[in-house]
């Protein structure tokens, strides 16, 4: 039985985090961009996060991750499908752990038709909405398999990109996360994979971080 799960469970992520075609992503205008990473503003966007208390980056990932596809399967109130979206995203609460985290919130965006009201998800599943005001992101690509021994290294290398520029004092002291890991591609996939890390930035202190009406992607 738990070899059946373990394979439903690869098979459900492997539908769920392919390259973006036809899929649904949150809509973003890029406002600046460096060699090695870029500035997006996010509009106000819906989504459903599973919190996790486990110190592993890739563990936390895949049991938050298995809750949420039981949600948009039909495990919630309106035993509604819900279709499939990216990138699957995995925040970093700080704290003292070895990957500088205590705790993680494994995130699924909402697709437009439940973005004004997202289905709410069967108790058991211990989900919360998660309603994100516009707002501007840090994002450096990277690539490979994302895993507890590099995260933090690509995460780190966003910091030292972005304290060379003029965004290095806008870092969100508002934000409950350290970063974020934004997945887009298969686990079956081995080459041209795509990888993100997110750092949140203050609105008030960064240029452009303020939403308008500018064509988003």
């Amino acid at each position: 039985m738990k070899m059946e799960k373990a394979s439903l469970f690869i098979i459900c992520f492997l539908c769920v985090i392919v390259f973006c075609n036809g899929i649904e992503t949150p809509q973003f205008t890029v406002i600046h961009t460096e060699s090695d990473f870029e500035v997006r503003l996010y509009r106000d966007s819906s989504w459903m996060s599973a919190p996790v208390r486990e110190m592993s980056f890739e563990k936390a990932t895949k049991l938050g991750f298995h809750r949420l596809f039981q949600y948009i399967q039909g495990a919630n109130l309106n035993n509604s499908r819900i279709l499939m979206t990216s990138p699957v995203l995995t925040s970093i609460v700080p704290g003292a752990g070895p990957l500088h985290s205590s705790a993680y919130f494994v995130q699924f965006y909402l697709p437009l038709k439940f973005q004004k009201t997202p289905p709410l998800p069967l108790p058991e599943l211990k989900l919360q909405p998660d309603a994100w005001g516009s707002h501007c992101i840090a994002v450096r690509k990277f690539s490979g398999f994302a895993r507890d021994h590099n995260v933090i290294k690509e995460a780190e290398k966003l910091g030292v990109g972005l304290s060379r520029t003029k965004w290095a004092n806008s870092t969100s002291s508002e934000s409950n996360y350290a970063y974020s890991i934004a997945q887009y591609s298969s686990p079956f996939q081995f080459k041209r994979r795509v990888n993100e890390v997110w750092v949140d930035l203050d609105g008030s202190k960064a240029e452009g971080c303020h939403y308008n009406s500018l064509a988003a992607y």
